[in-house]
């Protein structure tokens, strides 16, 4: 796939439709853990893993990799791409102390707090689940699509992955290592760039890793004080080739600081967000969108260690195929 590499002067050539459905033919997973199952590469983790990952915890530093959930996050961003009806999460009081102080008491007689809060469950923060994306009538493993329906997903809901999003995390700080701030909108990051950047991190990805990679694009946008273009807009990210990479590497799951993972415009003219088409229901692997990796970056940087323990279960909502996620890296 060298042929889509980024060339001298930061262009590459168009994506052609054929490729898109060449690399589904050549990466395609399914049946690969079975014929019934639900969660892809997730598979790739064995309890051997976890109990290694757990031996990566030497200073009981705990980084939370979520952006918190209010009206302040980046589905408010302008953006000539709307992001299919997302918004941020709406959060509101049911009962609060100042309904207490006033002498307004439960049916219990107890003076409490309770409130509630209403958010898609890709907002900020979250797994792409294998329901998510189809590629044409099929989603992950081969089923039909329409196990998808207004009810949630019968098949790979986000439920199935409860007990896993555990193991080894590995950080590659795409950014740094290229000695920029930030990643410019359209950058596409190559497999050999991401084997660079693991080589001179000194850090190695393997099977059953949990990747995660930064670009600088949140924290541009953070330093602006606004997330305009954050959400659909150009973006950097990763090429369409790296697809084979995380295929020959095994990694459990791949998440980044960027809204949508992969390079943005799209490197197609002919499939919007290709990359997406291949990973989720071809591949079977899910993605984390909107990490925020600052200050697990300035960590790893000072500390020159690239790997941690890394915990982010999804919630068990029954049919969902997406989930928030509270990542956490713990080192």
């Amino acid at each position: 796939m060298a042929d889509y590499e980024n060339t001298a002067d930061g262009t590459r050539p168009k994506l052609p439709i054929s490729a898109v459905h060449e690399a589904a033919e050549r990466l395609k997973n399914w049946g690969r853990w079975g014929p019934d199952d639900e969660i892809g590469t997730l598979n790739h983790v064995q309890p051997d893993d976890i109990v290694r990952a757990a031996g990566l915890v030497r200073k009981g530093k705990v980084f939370s990799l979520a952006l918190n959930l209010d009206n302040k996050g980046p589905q408010g961003g302008r953006t000539k791409f709307p992001p299919v009806g997302r918004f941020n999460p709406v959060h509101t009081m049911l009962r609060t102390g100042t309904d207490a102080y006033s002498g307004v008491l439960d049916k219990r007689g107890i003076r409490s707090a309770d409130d509630l809060v209403l958010l898609p469950l890709q907002a900020a923060t979250h797994w792409d689940g294998l329901g998510h994306i189809f590629y044409g009538d099929h989603m992950w493993n081969g089923y039909d699509c329409r196990e998808v329906s207004s009810f949630g997903a019968a098949k790979a809901g986000m439920e199935k992955t409860k007990e896993k999003f555990v193991g080894r995390g590995v950080l590659l700080d795409v950014a740094r290592h290229l000695k920029m701030e930030f990643l410019p909108p359209g950058f596409a990051i190559t497999s050999q760039m991401l084997e660079d950047t693991a080589v001179g991190q000194g850090v190695q990805v393997g099977r059953g890793d949990y990747l995660l990679f930064r670009t600088g694009q949140m924290e541009m946008k953070m330093a602006e004080g606004n997330w305009d273009d954050y959400p659909g807009g150009d973006a950097p990210g990763l090429a369409f080739e790296t697809l084979d990479w995380l295929q020959n590497k095994e990694v459990a799951a791949v998440a980044s600081d960027t809204w949508g993972i992969e390079v943005r415009p799209n490197e197609s003219d002919e499939a919007n967000q290709p990359w997406h088409w291949i990973c989720i229901p071809i591949m079977g692997l899910t993605m984390g969108e909107i990490f925020k990796l600052d200050e697990l970056a300035k960590d790893c940087d000072a500390e020159k260690t690239y790997d941690f323990m890394f915990v982010a279960p999804s919630l068990p909502i029954t049919g969902a195929v997406g989930s928030p996620v509270n990542p956490l890296a713990i080192r």
